[in-house]
């Protein structure tokens, strides 16, 4: 399973990065997003997940740490906020200037 999980992570990442570097507004919020995504599931599992089991208070050794939990749910939600925020903002750019290049520049 730990294997899985690297893989996935490391997909969006590699993912996130190819996105991000590309000259189109919406393929960098694409890739933003994605490793976004990625930073989330890492967090995420950072947290010994297990099933049955009570966060932190318990005698046994096998306990779920609720803070990157919490840390995630908060990250989720700004990374909502701030994709909203970045495409109107793209919006906004792609009708001033008339191209949705990073740079402003036409294609030529």
């Amino acid at each position: 399973m730990e294997i899985l999980l690297s893989v996935v992570i490391g997909a969006l990442t590699a993912g996130g990065v190819y996105l991000a570097l590309r000259g189109r507004t919406f393929a960098v919020v694409l890739g933003l997003t994605l490793l976004s995504y990625a930073v989330n599931l890492f967090l995420f599992a950072m947290g010994r997940l297990t099933i049955g089991e009570p966060p932190v208070i318990g005698s046994s050794e096998s306990y779920t740490d609720p803070l990157p939990q919490a840390l995630v749910l908060t990250a989720i939600v700004i990374g909502f906020a701030m994709t909203a925020f970045v495409i109107m903002l793209a919006l906004k750019a792609r009708s001033v200037l008339g191209s949705d290049h990073v740079d402003g520049r036409d294609e030529s």
